[in-house]
C-alpha cells in the first residue's frame, strides 16, 4: 500500500455562497411557508408560526459559530422570494420539487462540473472512480465526459454510489486497488446535499441534517510512486455492531432522506481507540508518538470532532483542519474529507514526514480509517 500516493487535488467552485446565519433564516422561512401553505393559515397566523420556527431552527440549527457559510449549486438559497425558487417553491409546492426534479439538477451541475474541470486537458487517466450519493443517473457524467473526450479504450469508469460521508476512504480502498505501475487513477467527487431539504419535516433531527449539510465537488489522483502529496499507508474499516438504526440515507418521494440519532458521537466513540491502535500497527506506525500526528476527521458535525478529540485525547491543534472546512464548508458527504486532506496537503505549516490519520463515518454505522505521511 505503502507505493500510493495521493495528489493534484482540485476544487470545484459552487456558485452560491450563503452565511449561515443568513442561512438559518432562510430555513425558518421555508418551514414557515411550507407548513403555512399546507395549513392555508392567516397572516397573523403564519407570523406566530414564523416566530417559533426561528425559535426552533436556532435551537437545533447548527451554530453559525461552528458553521460560518455554506455552498451550493442552488440559487435558492440566496434568493428571498420563494415562488422564483427553482427546487423550494414553497408557497406552491410546501415539500419542494419531487425526486425528478432534483435529480434532474444533479445530472446538470455534474455534467457541468466534469466538462469544465477536464476541459483543459488533454492526457485521460486509466481510471476514473465517480463518489456520490446525492444523484444517479445513467450513463453517468463520468461516463459521458469519457465518451465526449474518446477516451474510451483508454479509461475505465467506476462507480463508487450511496456510500455516505465514508465513501473516500472506501474509493480509495478501490482506487488502490485499480492502480497498477505509471498508471494514474482519478477520483472525483459530486455531492450535492442541498438538494435533498423536506421543509414540511419540523423535527428537531431534520432541522439538524438541513443546517449541517452542504454541497461540494472536488478530485485527486492516485499514483504508484512519485512525490509531493499524501502517501498511503494503511486503510480498514469496520462495521459497529447493532448500529444500523443510528445513520440512514435513503430515497424518498421529495429528495433523499437522512436519519441521524442522537447517539452518532458516542457509538463512534466505542472501540475507536482500539480501531485506531490497529490501523497503525497496519501501517507500521504502532510505535509512532501519535500526539504528533494531524487527525483529519470526517465533521459529520461539531460534536463528532469533540467526541473523537476527547475519546483519544487530542489536542486542538491536531483536529484544526477538520474545524476549518466545517467552518468554511460544512459537511460536503463524502467530499468533505478530501477537502480536508488537500487543506493539509497544501499546508506549508506541515512539514513532510508528518503522520495524518483520517477517519469517516457512514450508515452502517461504518467506521473508517486511514494513515498517510505527507511527502
Amino acid at each position: 500500500m505503502n507505493d500510493i500516493l495521493i495528489c493534484g487535488f482540485i476544487e470545484g467552485k459552487l456558485p452560491y455562497i450563503g452565511d449561515q446565519a443568513r442561512t438559518l433564516e432562510w430555513l425558518s422561512e421555508a418551514h414557515t411557508w411550507a407548513q403555512a401553505t399546507l395549513d392555508r393559515l392567516s397572516t397573523e397566523e403564519r407570523r406566530n408560526l414564523g416566530r417559533n420556527m426561528r425559535r426552533r431552527v436556532a435551537r437545533f440549527g447548527c451554530d453559525p459559530g461552528r458553521i460560518a457559510q455554506r455552498r451550493s449549486v442552488l440559487p435558492d438559497f440566496v434568493r428571498e422570494r420563494f415562488d422564483e425558487m427553482e427546487i423550494y417553491d414553497v408557497s406552491r409546492r410546501p415539500q419542494g420539487g419531487g425526486s425528478a426534479a432534483r435529480n434532474a439538477v444533479f445530472a446538470r451541475a455534474v455534467g457541468e462540473y466534469f466538462d469544465s474541470s477536464y476541459a483543459k486537458e488533454s492526457a485521460p487517466p486509466d481510471d476514473l472512480v465517480h463518489v456520490t450519493c446525492t444523484g444517479y443517473v445513467a450513463p453517468s457524467a463520468a461516463m459521458e465526459l469519457v465518451a465526449k473526450r474518446g477516451w474510451g479504450e483508454r479509461t475505465r469508469v467506476t462507480h463508487v454510489y450511496h456510500m455516505g460521508c465514508n465513501a473516500s476512504l472506501s474509493a480509495l480502498r478501490i482506487a488502490a486497488g485499480l492502480a497498477e505501475p505509471g498508471q494514474r487513477i482519478d477520483v472525483v467527487h459530486t455531492e450535492l446535499c442541498t438538494l435533498h431539504l423536506d421543509p414540511t419535516d419540523h423535527s428537531a433531527e431534520q432541522l439538524v441534517v438541513q443546517s449541517l449539510f452542504a454541497d461540494g465537488l472536488i478530485r485527486y489522483r492516485l499514483t504508484r510512486g512519485g512525490t509531493g502529496g499524501l502517501r498511503v499507508l494503511a486503510l480498514d474499516e469496520i462495521i459497529v455492531p447493532d448500529s444500523d438504526d443510528s445513520m440512514r440515507w435513503s430515497v424518498g418521494d421529495h429528495g433523499m432522506h437522512m436519519t441521524l440519532a442522537r447517539d452518532v458521537p458516542e457509538r463512534i466513540a466505542e472501540g475507536l481507540r482500539a480501531f485506531i491502535e490497529r490501523l497503525a500497527e497496519r501501517a507500521g506506525v504502532a510505535s509512532a508518538p501519535l500526539d504528533k500526528a494531524i487527525f483529519a476527521v470526517h465533521p459529520g458535525g461539531p460534536r463528532v470532532i469533540d467526541q473523537v478529540a476527547e475519546t483519544l485525547g487530542l489536542a486542538d491543534a491536531q483536529v484544526a483542519a477538520s474545524r476549518q472546512i466545517l467552518r468554511d464548508h460544512g459537511n460536503m458527504s463524502s467530499a468533505t474529507l478530501p477537502h480536508v486532506w488537500k487543506l493539509i496537503a497544501e499546508d506549508k505549516a506541515v512539514a513532510p514526514g508528518t503522520l495524518i490519520m483520517s477517519l469517516a463515518f457512514g450508515p452502517g454505522l461504518t467506521v473508517c480509517g486511514g494513515v498517510f505521511r505527507k511527502e
